[in-house]
């Protein structure tokens, strides 16, 4: 039987996002020598659009957006709001040699309130964020062997009891996959802010927000309600190779027009030759009883 695990009195509803879209994407070359990682198109649509979509039919009122490489494209192509969602730009000046913690320091000052960090080259089924919608919660998928990149174990609260890095899986515990879909209440972000302020002071900023998550749970003062994407679509596109993948499962779809956008080379992407790789995080699994109760008042799809 699922459990389900309640919401807490006075929670807020998430309706700030935070994206980060500054990196170069250069496995996505050449798609990604003249425009940004997340205007790539997937299908005839860029992923910016599809989680713009997201957000607004899901009444987003803010969109904080950190840029780097090639970042007057996505200037020009969102501008300053789509729809009613105000959006704001920061900009990262060493995109090409830090990573994305640096990334999510560069917005310390941008938000006070509690939001959804996400990242520009995961799509996923629109349906899947009605359960982000509330503060402290992780997005996670049962994992499966072609799967890599940090992973988390539950503990017997249902909640996160560990992040553990791709290099110390621990195989003997039960596994889940991170999806890269946070949302932070205040408090808990008030807490990452000043962890990555320590990293950043001491010029670490090529690693990865995930630490600063990990020896926040270690330490028992960051809580976070997984979220199981269950047998629901999501994938993450780093490679041609993941494109094409991901052009199988999400076929063409309409989508609200963006209200100020420029034209960019739509490219689609020819699947490469057989590499070595892994291939990208597509989760096609049955639930597992980590699933919280999904309030009245959420949005539905």
């Amino acid at each position: 039987m699922n459990k389900c695990i309640p919401i807490s009195p006075g929670n807020e509803r998430v309706s700030t996002a935070l994206l980060l879209a500054a990196g170069n994407g250069t496995r996505l070359s050449p798609l990604t020598d003249t425009k940004p990682k997340c205007l790539v198109h997937l299908n005839g649509v860029s992923m910016l659009e599809r989680l713009v979509g997201s957000l607004k039919s899901y009444g987003f009122k803010r969109l904080v957006i950190v840029v780097g490489h090639q970042e007057q494209c996505i200037r020009d192509y969102l501008g300053t709001r789509s729809g009613n969602m105000e959006i704001t730009y920061v900009s990262s000046p060493l995109y090409k040699t830090t990573n994305n913690i640096y990334s999510l320091w560069l917005a310390r000052n941008l938000i006070n309130e509690p939001f959804l960090l996400l990242e520009s080259d995961v799509v996923f089924q629109r349906h899947l964020l009605k359960n982000m919608l509330w503060p402290d919660r992780i997005a996670i998928a049962r994992l499966k062997p072609w799967m890599n990149g940090t992973t988390v174990t539950i503990d017997n609260h249902q909640g996160i009891k560990a992040f553990w890095p791709s290099s110390l899986i621990p195989r003997e515990t039960k596994q889940y996959k991170t999806v890269n879909f946070y949302s932070l209440s205040t408090m808990s972000w008030n807490l990452i802010k000043a962890r990555l302020e320590k990293y950043i002071s001491n010029n670490q900023v090529d690693g990865y927000y995930e630490t600063v998550l990990s020896e926040l749970v270690a330490e028992g003062s960051l809580h976070f309600t997984p979220v199981l994407f269950g047998n629901k679509r999501w994938y993450e596109i780093d490679t041609l190779d993941d494109l094409h993948e991901a052009e199988q499962l999400f076929p063409q779809q309409a989508l609200a027009p963006i209200a100020k956008r420029i034209k960019l080379p739509s490219h689609r992407a020819v699947r490469p030759s057989p590499v070595t790789t892994l291939p990208a995080k597509v989760v096609l699994s049955a639930p597992v009883p980590v699933i919280p109760v999904i309030p009245a008042k959420a949005s539905t799809n």
